[in-house]
């Protein structure tokens, strides 16, 4: 079982992959577009978490994680417990291109425009703003952007709004 990592997947995976790959997910963009009400903001202020959004031509790349055989069955349950706390994601397979040449099908969490948490389209100015002050059950919003930007450039993966984010919300919160 292959899952993507293009948020905090890639540095909080909450199990050991057998194997970790970059790969590269065509058809859509990683994108802060939908609101966290749970881990990283609360219902009275919510936070901003990374999804992936679909729009034709886009690309995201960001890690194909392998669960050993054997313990498939135990990181599919744990990761549904702790994407699916809402039914904001939606579980699907997704076909990546490996930095190997390798093609392979994996499990990812893309968001469903037509839910309530979905906020596509947010000025960077607006996520900077609301991530810099919004907290939840699993610690500061900017917590989760500046473990994302800097993992995704410790991989040589550097995300343009990411790294924006991250600056901006770094002076934001002094």
């Amino acid at each position: 079982m292959w899952v993507f990592g293009y948020g905090s997947l890639l540095w909080k995976p909450g199990f050991t992959p057998a194997e970790s790959v970059v790969a590269h997910l065509t058809g859509y963009r990683r994108s802060f577009c939908m609101t966290s009400i749970h881990h990283r903001g609360s219902e009275e202020e919510p936070g901003l978490v990374l999804a992936l959004d679909a729009e034709g031509g886009a690309g995201c790349t960001g890690l194909a994680l392998r669960a050993a055989d054997h313990e498939a069955d135990k990181v599919l349950a744990y990761l549904r417990e702790r994407e699916l706390i809402s039914s904001a994601y939606v579980e699907t397979q997704v076909p990546l291109e490996l930095a190997d040449g390798r093609r392979i099908e994996a499990l990812a969490y893309v968001i469903d425009p037509q839910h309530r948490q979905y906020c596509g389209g947010l000025p960077l100015e607006e996520q900077a703003q609301i991530i810099a002050r919004a907290r939840g059950g699993m610690g500061p919003n900017a917590e989760y952007l500046l473990n994302t930007a800097a993992h995704l450039e410790e991989l040589g993966l550097g995300d343009e709004e990411l790294t924006w984010l991250a600056a901006r919300v770094r002076n934001l919160r002094g």
